[in-house]
């Protein structure tokens, strides 16, 4: 597959080289470019050979530059080609339950590899081909970032609706055999993947032995947007509790063979079954931070860090914490922890309610402007209504719903605060104003 050239950095070996915008690239050092991930690969080397196209004719320069520096060369889109989508029906896809009204690019369903490499999304593998399989070997892309969900076959096709989606499991193997090792992505769902399933699935896990470095076991998530969908139900407390104890059983014997516990619970399996939040030494590096495994411990572990350091304000400070249910109340320990450090602080910890996506969504990072609105407007709110940036999308503008933070502040009669979302950064909010 050949790439267009959009435009060519000033000073670079590319524009010394004379290639221009709207030539073709083609091929270096005679290794087609498809990608970004073929870009970045081939042109490492300090003395290559390029092959564009201009006009009709083919041409060929030879290129000195320093190990690994850029070309220069931008090209329409960043991966080079359309961003690949998802071919499965996974029965507990969240997009899958989205109401209206979001974001357009909160409807796309991503399962790109090269975004699993670039920026750590995770992929199910059934988008792979097998020069794809073949170039992470031979480029030696480590670690590829994989929701494996199970590794039975046939239920693996039975919950992604997708008849490649047992066959792929044949490329963990291949990976680990290869030295490529592995983040995994479980996606539990009561009566599917959980119990005897997932004993079977870490086992299976536990025997490619170094190539995984990582396991997250997630809750399901169900919105109550789940008309034509497959039957799904939340966890009991009962089984949040049976879970966490399996995972330890195996978190114990990783950390007996290798010296890490390898396999988590995500917090949400200690919210649901009402256990105490292990602290961060459970948690070994954080590798599964985005998949919500070690948050709370390592929020806290920064908080009580940072308040150690901090001498109180003084002033009479009023402040408001608006946040999902499942994390209020541990907010509300951690604001308590203040308030003992500083008596002319008052802080409440307001939990919202998810109207918006309905069902069982409680975390933080689902809150919409629209849920904000209609349960803090009223509410006498004191000097500050402090949020978390996860309820914001990347850029820090907009909320789920598309509503800005102006606004919501606005319809509330109140100042906001988008707090980052770190235990040190909260803390020094609460006691300094940020």
């Amino acid at each position: 597959m050949a790439v267009k050239i959009s435009s060519v950095d000033p000073n670079t070996p590319a524009e010394k080289a004379g290639l221009r915008a709207g030539d073709v690239l083609l091929s270096i050092d005679g290794e087609e470019i498809r990608d970004v991930l073929d870009y970045r690969f081939y042109m490492a080397s300090q003395r290559i050979e390029l092959c564009f196209r201009r006009g009709d004719g083919e041409r060929r320069v030879r290129v000195r530059k320093g190990e690994y520096e850029d070309l220069g060369l931008e090209f329409e889109t960043y991966l080079m080609d359309r961003q690949r989508s998802c071919k499965n029906h996974c029965v507990f896809c969240f997009i899958d339950q989205n109401p209206r009204g979001m974001r357009e690019s909160v409807y796309f369903k991503d399962d790109d590899d090269r975004m699993s490499f670039l920026f750590g999304n995770y992929v199910t593998l059934t988008n792979l081909q097998e020069r794809d399989v073949e170039r992470i070997i031979k480029m030696k892309i480590s670690p590829v970032n994989i929701s494996v969900h199970t590794t039975d076959p046939e239920l693996r096709v039975r919950m992604m609706k997708n008849p490649n989606a047992g066959r792929t499991l044949s490329y963990l193997r291949r990976f680990a055999e290869a030295g490529i090792r592995v983040n995994a992505q479980l996606v539990l769902c009561p009566g599917y993947n959980d119990g005897a399933a997932l004993e079977r699935t870490l086992s299976d896990l536990a025997a490619l032995g170094e190539a995984v470095l990582s396991i997250a076991c997630v809750p399901v998530g169900l919105t109550g947007h789940r008309s034509g969908l497959a039957a799904l139900r939340p966890f009991t407390g009962e089984e949040c509790r049976e879970t966490v104890a399996l995972i330890d059983r195996f978190g114990d014997r990783f950390f007996a063979e290798c010296g890490r516990r390898v396999v988590y619970p995500s917090d949400e399996f200690f919210l649901g079954a009402r256990l105490p939040v292990p602290p961060a030494s459970y948690y070994g590096d954080f590798d599964q931070l985005e998949n919500g495994v070690g948050m709370l411990a390592l929020l806290e572990e920064d908080f009580l860090l940072e308040l150690e350091g901090l001498a109180p304000a003084g002033a009479p400070r009023s402040l408001t914490i608006a946040t999902g249910e499942a994390a209020a109340p541990f907010l509300s320990r951690l604001a308590g922890r203040a308030m003992a450090l500083d008596p002319a602080l008052q802080c409440e910890v307001v939990p919202v309610k998810n109207r918006f996506f309905g069902g069982y969504i409680t975390v933080a990072g689902l809150v919409t402007g629209s849920d904000l609105v209609a349960q803090l407007r009223g509410r006498a709110l004191g000097d500050e209504v402090l949020i978390p940036s996860v309820m914001l999308r990347h850029e820090g503008d907009l909320f789920l719903d598309n509503m800005t933070v102006d606004e919501v502040s606005a319809r509330i009669g109140a100042k906001m605060r988008v707090v980052p979302a770190s235990g040190d950064a909260l803390a020094r909010t609460l006691l300094r104003g940020g």
